[in-house]
């Protein structure tokens, strides 16, 4: 059952990237100021917003190792098992964020690049989650699960800092579109097609995260077996 269940939710996730895809592409209107480029946007904030999402679900992983670490050590793996999967696809999902910002700025702005508050603390992001990432795999021993939980926490800080950014600082990026200011927002079509593509992108996200979610998991308990064997074996 948990096959078929799967298969099915992999289809209607396929199906409607699909569908965005032939919206952003074919039936939101284009920009009037931007062009064509401005496409890019159906990719380029689901991807944000993803990433967010999952590097929040990593934040509360990390916080249930360390609280559930010394009384309730299976809770803590599992804990443990949702922190690293959350980080680990939060950062394929901001490294997407990464390319098609350039890409969009590169004809919006005229530049691929400019050191502003909201692609910095977005950059200082990705380097922390992927700084997290190799502490995961080169080091060992039994401090590394808690040394990644607390950078885990730390990194996570920097969200609501991304977020906020260009309410807080004048910069390069586009002002905010939902709740900005006055004249702030989508057309109502924009808005349909934005609202497909963050829906399919979600589900997708979703699907590898249960997937990777799975393959840790599975790791901790060849792992603990592998242990247990090799104590049984001194005895």
């Amino acid at each position: 059952m948990k096959k078929i269940g799967l298969i099915v939710f992999a289809a209607i996730t396929v199906a409607l990237m699909v569908w965005g895809y032939y919206q952003a592409i074919y039936v939101a209107p284009t920009d009037a100021m931007q062009g064509e480029i401005f496409r890019i946007v159906f990719y380029h904030v689901p991807s944000a917003a993803v990433a967010f999402l999952f590097f929040a679900i990593s934040l509360a992983g990390s916080i249930g190792y360390l609280s559930f670490r010394r009384n309730q050590p299976e809770w803590a793996q599992v804990s443990d098992a949702w922190a690293v999967a959350g980080a680990e696809v939060g950062v394929v999902f901001c490294t997407v964020v990464l390319l098609t910002g350039p890409l969009w700025g590169r004809r919006a702005w005229g530049i691929w690049w400019t050191w502003d508050a909201r692609l910095t603390t977005t950059l200082v992001l990705w380097l922390i989650y992927v700084s997290y990432l190799l502490l995961r795999r080169f080091a060992s021993g039994p401090q590394m699960q808690t040394l990644a939980a607390v950078l885990g926490i730390f990194g996570a800080l920097d969200v609501p800092i991304v977020y906020m950014s260009n309410r807080w600082w004048r910069t390069q990026h586009p002002a905010p579109v939902f709740g900005g200011g006055e004249g702030s927002g989508m057309d109502a079509a924009m808005k349909a097609v934005l609202g497909w593509n963050m829906l399919a992108w979600m589900l997708w996200g979703i699907l590898i995260l249960a997937l990777r979610y799975n393959v840790e998991r599975q790791n901790q308990i060849d792992l603990g077996r592998e242990t247990q064997d090799a104590l049984d074996a001194t005895v």
